[in-house]
């Protein structure tokens, strides 16, 4: 019988931000440990869980990784991640270690916070929130559009005092962390490297480790024993900060939506025209799986801002082989004009 508190270790991060590349080598250079996996995934294919179920690593089977595709977890909490982590808990072989894996857009306050629910904070504690920054990204601001320009109308116009979207939800992650891991670092030179640390260290207190490739051995992420269920309500978000009324937040600054295409004969030709249609509807987030004729395996395909990568992960299992791809980006984007131009990239016209 266990009587000590399961530790879980909450990831989290900015979109593309390598949190899935981090988990996967953890499970990898886990010690023996049975990990389970949540994974909140935003939007309707489950790219992350499909990738970690295809690593084939004993510790942590198909059976311990759990997917939740309702969207965003911190506005599904008491729906879906209270049930799913009763659910796990009350398996008769349970995890040595939780891991979740939040959606780059989540807010990672209201999911540490139902940590302290009856029936949960009983059974486990949270390790640990870590915060993966994409330091490239981080390096070329794009958690705003034109910082400087924002920065000018709101001196200007009181009406638009706040900061972009996606620079508060970049925030907000950091205020959460007790560990922030700079990711992406490879392109960096020593002063830009310099410059992401300063952005880090003025929206977190916590410690900061830079990751080559998402490569960290297993004690730097789990072990922190910080009981951040019992800290997580000084580290409020910039909605908790602003709204004190309990108002519900919402994500209406994004959307998600899943494209079926065709087979792709010229994988390049492809990863080209998506780098194009990135860059044409500023598409935050673009990933999924790729058919190409004559391979036995499936293409992943990875994108954040127009950085795109693509590999082989495993083999097609029977009935799955297809074309599908989830796109996320802010509101309002042009979606028949992507889904076009995705079926335009594959040489075949598909319905939107």
């Amino acid at each position: 019988m266990r009587t000590a508190k399961i530790p879980a270790t909450v990831i989290t991060g900015f979109l593309g931000a390598g949190k899935t590349t981090l988990i996967r080598h953890l499970l990898e250079n886990a010690g023996g440990r049975r990990i389970a996996l949540i994974i909140n995934e935003f939007g309707d294919l489950g790219v992350d869980g499909e990738v970690l179920k295809g690593c084939g690593i004993e510790t942590c089977t198909e059976d311990d990784v759990i997917e939740l595709t309702n969207g965003c977890i911190c506005c599904t909490v008491a729906d879906d991640f209270v049930p799913t982590m009763t659910a796990l808990l009350d398996r008769a072989e349970q995890p040595d270690h939780i891991v979740i894996e939040t959606s780059g857009l989540a807010l990672p306050q209201p999911l540490v916070q139902a940590f302290n629910w009856p029936g949960i904070t009983e059974r486990v504690t949270v390790d640990g929130v870590v915060t993966v920054v994409d330091a490239a990204a981080t390096a070329a601001g794009l958690f705003a559009h034109d910082p400087a320009a924002v920065d000018a109308q709101r001196q200007a116009d009181p009406s638009l005092d706040h900061d972009s979207p996606l620079e508060e939800l970049f925030e907000d992650q950091l205020r959460a962390a007790d560990l922030v891991v700079l990711n992406k670092v490879e392109t960096l030179d020593r002063a830009a490297l310099d410059g992401v640390k300063a952005t880090v260290t003025a929206a977190s207190t916590a410690r900061h480790v830079v990751s080559p490739e998402g490569r960290l051995p297993a004690h730097v992420l789990l072990g922190l024993g910080a009981a951040t269920e019992t800290l997580i309500a000084t580290r409020k978000s910039h909605h908790e900060l602003e709204h004190a009324d309990g108002e519900e937040h919402d994500h209406d600054d994004f959307t998600s939506f899943v494209v079926e295409a065709a087979a792709v004969d010229d994988p390049d030709a492809f990863v080209t025209a998506v780098t194009d249609l990135v860059a044409r509807h500023d598409i935050l987030r673009l990933k999924g799986f790729v058919d190409v004729p004559g391979k036995p395996m499936r293409l992943v395909v990875q994108g954040v801002g127009r950085r795109i990568s693509t590999g082989y992960d495993r083999l097609w299992q029977p009935g799955e082989r297809a074309t599908r791809l989830v796109v996320i980006a802010q509101s309002g984007v042009d979606e028949g004009a992507i889904r076009a131009q995705i079926a335009a990239a594959t040489g075949a016209t598909l319905p939107a």
